[in-house]
């Protein structure tokens, strides 16, 4: 081989063998599958619904960002932004549907008004505790319904943690009968709020942080919010000390939701990652909750007075819940089609439920 053949063949060959080390073809296991190899950085931008450190959901949200860094070895950085930072607390949906933001943190139940199904994945009065309601999603088909509708916003969701069981509210006055719930104004979303309008309370939707000064200032007459740990941070017992027992949310989920084109773009090895990550947060923020809302249980000022709604108002809420599902399905095919879906989970689970949980409980009792 002549000398300059030579040096241009080395030259060609060192080209390559650097360009294989900075672009190197995807390796291939003993079956010839494609192994994955490791992701570009990526960095995505979630708005929240809650204040900036706010306890357990935003705090959670935080952990769950940090989570994926680590998981990822730093190719996936997700940057929380809370409430009114890039989007209003209530305008996350629109502007992740938008491609505004990559992601966002929030209540299902907020949006209602674009689909009523949606009040159904957020979680149902009477219905439902956290560990049923997941059950539910992951395995009952719950999932599936929830991914289509939101897809039709180009929307992906995933759950993004649960309460438990919510408290029913804190009020200024005591409710004695059905006729003290005339004329209220309440802060109370998603079918608790269809339910409580029924019985004579006017329904409105607040975010967190406007909530005591409507209370305080007498806008609302009543609140409800998630349990005792949250709930005494807000302050409310300054401004109401009748603090009453739950029904409306016995477990709400909360949900991490993306957009579904650029979910779509990311690569299987990022979305396994987020999905582990929301999944462990789930299940953080769910013990967290219990543990912080025992705790704050028993150190309630002592003016609050806690309190179970009359019988009569009970019953009245259960014929008002079912009224209201019977119109919404009448509306909604996709509310519909949810409630059946729900329904038949609760069928299949409760009898189970009976013989162990609830018999427990009882026992315990």
């Amino acid at each position: 081989m002549k000398r300059r053949d030579f040096l241009s063949t080395s030259a060609l060959a060192a080209t390559a063998l650097t360009m294989s080390a900075c672009h190197r073809a995807p390796e291939e296991d003993e079956a010839g599958e494609v192994i994955q190899t490791k992701s570009k950085k990526v960095t995505l931008k979630i708005a929240t619904s809650w204040p900036a450190s706010f306890p357990i959901m935003g705090t959670g949200v935080d952990a769950f960002a940090k989570r994926c860094f680590e998981l990822s070895g730093g190719s996936l950085e997700i940057k929380v932004y809370p409430k009114n930072i890039l989007v209003p607390a209530l305008q996350v949906f629109d502007a992740c549907s938008a491609a505004q933001i990559d992601g966002f943190h929030s209540g299902v139940y907020y949006w209602k008004g674009k689909n009523p199904a949606f009040s159904i994945f957020g979680g149902m009065p009477l219905g439902l505790t956290s560990e049923e309601m997941i059950t539910w999603m992951k395995f009952g088909g719950g999932y599936d319904l929830w991914r289509e509708m939101y897809g039709k916003f180009n929307l992906y969701p995933l759950i993004g943690g649960s309460t438990g069981p919510q408290m029913g509210g804190w009020f200024k006055k005591e409710i004695n009968s059905l006729a003290d719930l005339k004329g209220l104004k309440m802060r109370i979303p998603g079918l608790g709020g269809e339910v409580m309008k029924k019985l004579g309370v006017n329904p409105v939707l607040l975010p967190a942080g406007e909530i005591y000064t409507a209370l305080e200032r007498g806008t609302i007459d009543a609140t409800e919010w998630v349990g005792p740990a949250l709930d005494s941070m807000m302050g409310f017992s300054k401004a109401a000390p009748y603090y009453y027992k739950g029904w409306h949310e016995p477990g709400s989920i909360l949900e991490l939701t993306f957009n579904k084109t650029r979910w779509e773009k990311l690569s299987k090895e990022h979305q396994a990652i987020i999905t582990a990550a929301s999944e462990e947060m789930t299940g953080n923020m769910l013990q967290e909750f219990r543990y912080k809302n025992a705790k704050a249980l028993q150190e309630l000022d002592k003016n609050v007075q806690i309190k179970t709604f009359p019988e009569e108002m009970m019953q009245a809420a259960k014929v008002a819940l079912e009224e209201v599902l019977e119109e919404e399905s009448a509306q909604s095919k996709d509310f519909k089609r949810t409630l059946k879906s729900y329904k038949d989970f609760v069928a299949y689970n409760n009898p189970y439920d009976n013989i162990s949980t609830r018999h427990l409980l009882n026992l315990r009792d």
